[in-house]
């Protein structure tokens, strides 16, 4: 199932990792994407798709595959979702 998210919705607390309120169910944590080692198959993730990232939007989805081989990138670590969806990571879902 993917969703889709807009950059900057405001976080409860303002630091390098923010946390969410997402409802009364779940709180979820966000780190950057910028780091290789923090990313892994199976882990949530909102990621920015190439034609969204004038716009900012963000699709929610599991990563499947790591297509970045650098150990860091400027720009998020490229992932393929298990949808099929490929983009770079912006927030880690935990």
């Amino acid at each position: 199932m993917t969703k889709t998210f807009r950059m900057g919705d405001e976080p409860i607390v303002k630091k390098s990792m923010a946390v969410y309120d997402s409802g009364p169910e779940e709180i979820i944590l966000f780190m950057d994407g910028k780091k290789r080692l923090d990313i892994t198959q199976g882990l949530k993730v909102r990621i920015v798709l190439k034609q969204d990232q004038k716009n900012g939007k963000l699709t929610e989805g599991i990563v499947k595959d790591i297509l970045t081989n650098s150990p860091t990138h400027p720009h998020g670590i490229k992932v393929r979702l298990d949808s099929g969806d490929v983009g770079r990571v912006k927030e880690i879902c935990r």
